[in-house]
């Protein structure tokens, strides 16, 4: 996990299937230390602290689709370890003590009462009108009739604060409304009708049963820049994370990846991953 903190363009991504911070900053951007014991960094536009008590599984994989494939390192906890609070309405929590920044500690952290099993998604925020509208929508649902302080939050742009077993990921940037409308960055997003749904994750992630995915490291891909736009295929960036899959990959989608027989969604799907990239090894770029 240091090495991957260390690289600036590899991107960080805490949350559930619908509800996700991700944390990212330029190679140019000045990032520090934490203060305290927890592994991470903060930057002028977010931070990631990691518990350093989590003993969390690393599961790498890779999703292929029609015209090229991503991949991930999903961080997994048992499913007897990962659940969150839970709560299903806004809900005061008091000062924001383990804040990555000693100078945000005394913003008080809302829960926005989304009701998801693997994260917390909260804002923080010292701003009276803030509070003070959160503080009328506590007991109430964040996506009640008409979703009464959505719009208000969004124009507000507090920190987002998204906590999990394994550590926890503020956004201080102002909240984007449609993509591309600010440069790329810490960000967040939340889909209603995803949430809806109620699962930790996309069903194309290949989790192993009985873990469950709490966040995700994403190394540079071989064909795409950090704001997901078309680059020349770098295989040095595919190697690295080849060793990744041969470290912490799925030993049956691997040998899918190669050609052998092995029934089912994923196996295909690394198939599909494989094609793509012995594509690309060959000077087509298919991205």
């Amino acid at each position: 996990m240091a090495k991957a903190l260390e690289d600036s363009s590899t991107t960080w991504s805490f949350g559930s299937f619908g509800a996700v911070a991700s944390f990212l900053r330029d190679s140019a951007e000045e990032a520090r230390s934490l203060p305290d014991a927890r592994m991470g960094l903060t930057t002028t536009r977010g931070a990631i602290a990691l518990d350093p008590d989590a003993d969390c599984r690393p599961v790498a994989y890779e999703t292929g689709f029609a015209f090229g494939w991503s991949h991930a390192v999903a961080l997994c906890l048992p499913d007897d370890a990962y659940a969150m609070n839970r709560r299903s309405v806004v809900t005061e929590l008091g000062p924001d003590h383990h804040a990555a920044k000693p100078e945000d500690r005394d913003g008080l952290l809302f829960d926005l009462g989304l009701n998801l099993l693997a994260v917390d998604a909260c804002i923080r925020t010292n701003d009276p009108g803030t509070i003070a509208l959160l503080r009328r929508a506590a007991g109430e649902n964040l996506f009640g009739p008409g979703d009464p302080i959505v719009a208000q939050l969004v124009a507000a742009g507090p920190h987002r604060v998204f906590v999990t077993r394994i550590g926890r990921i503020e956004v201080f940037s102002p909240i984007r409304i449609e993509a591309g409308s600010a440069p790329v960055g810490p960000r967040t997003h939340l889909l209603p009708n995803i949430l809806r749904l109620g699962r930790t994750h996309p069903a194309t992630a290949p989790i192993p049963p009985g873990w469950v995915p709490c966040g995700a490291i994403h190394p540079p891909h071989p064909c795409r820049d950090s704001a997901g736009g078309r680059i020349p295929f770098r295989r040095e960036r595919h190697e690295a994370f080849q060793a990744m899959l041969a470290r912490w990959g799925d030993p049956d989608l691997l040998a899918a990846k190669k050609g052998e027989a092995v029934i089912g969604r994923h196996a295909r799907s690394a198939r599909r991953a494989g094609e793509a990239q012995e594509a690309c090894l060959r000077g087509e770029n298919s991205e």
